[in-house]
């Protein structure tokens, strides 16, 4: 397994760390962390995908990402004095999932003796700032549609198993949160899309049948 986030480290040093990390597996539908815990450790999925949620205001559970192997969470918990150093989201396991973890001691034993272990958490605090700024320029001058068509390709792309069309399971309630969007307005647009033969709505579940067209739609391809 590759993770971009090692990248940045010699060869050595990302066999060290990976060497260093505890292994840790979790049933479908298990908890990983709870919002609110102590933030004590940085996880690499291995395998699986996750759901990254937070709790709205009126006590609901939106969905702001789904993480699959080669990516990573829990960085925050690597900056700063672990006193009150809290976790931001709940992190679930969408299926059998495994991670590797490192805690903070260990990296903090790590980048002690080898300084190059510093460009590790550089790498993963830019990656997380740039994605954010992403999503947010995407809420501010993106329309619902468009962001709901990106979203449809960048989760084919996480749930392609070489089959032909693509599932992706999850609920329109998740996806809406992943786009920024209420359900009813998600599912309008996932209506119009599912009329035009582009995807099928099935229960808890959305099928990809025309990625061609739905690039088109995003703007991804020629003519978009």
């Amino acid at each position: 397994m590759d993770w971009d986030l090692l990248a940045s480290l010699p060869e050595g040093d990302r066999a060290q760390i990976l060497a260093a990390a505890v292994r840790r597996s979790f049933s479908r539908g298990e908890i990983l962390v709870h919002a609110g815990d102590g933030a004590d450790s940085l996880h690499l999925v291995v395998e699986g995908r996750v759901a990254v949620q937070i709790s709205t205001a009126d006590g609901d559970r939106a969905t702001l990402n789904i993480l699959s192997p080669g990516d990573y969470f829990g960085e925050l918990s690597l900056v700063g004095p672990l006193a009150g150093r809290h976790r931001t989201a709940t992190v679930l396991a969408l299926e059998p999932t495994r991670t590797l973890s490192i805690d903070v001691g260990t990296f903090e034993r790590l980048r002690t003796r080898q300084p190059a272990f510093e460009r590790l958490l550089v790498t993963a605090l830019a990656a997380r700032v740039e994605q954010l700024s992403d999503r947010l320029l995407d809420v501010l001058y993106v329309g619902l549609d468009r962001r709901l068509y990106r979203c449809l390709l960048e989760l084919a792309t996480i749930y392609d198993d070489g089959a032909t069309p693509v599932a992706i399971p999850l609920t329109q309630d998740q996806v809406a949160g992943l786009v920024g969007g209420t359900r009813p307005s998600v599912n309008q647009a996932l209506q119009k899309l599912s009329n035009q033969g582009i995807v099928q709505l099935q229960r808890g579940r959305i099928v990809i049948r025309d990625v061609a067209a739905l690039q088109r739609k995003a703007g991804t391809t020629p003519g978009g």
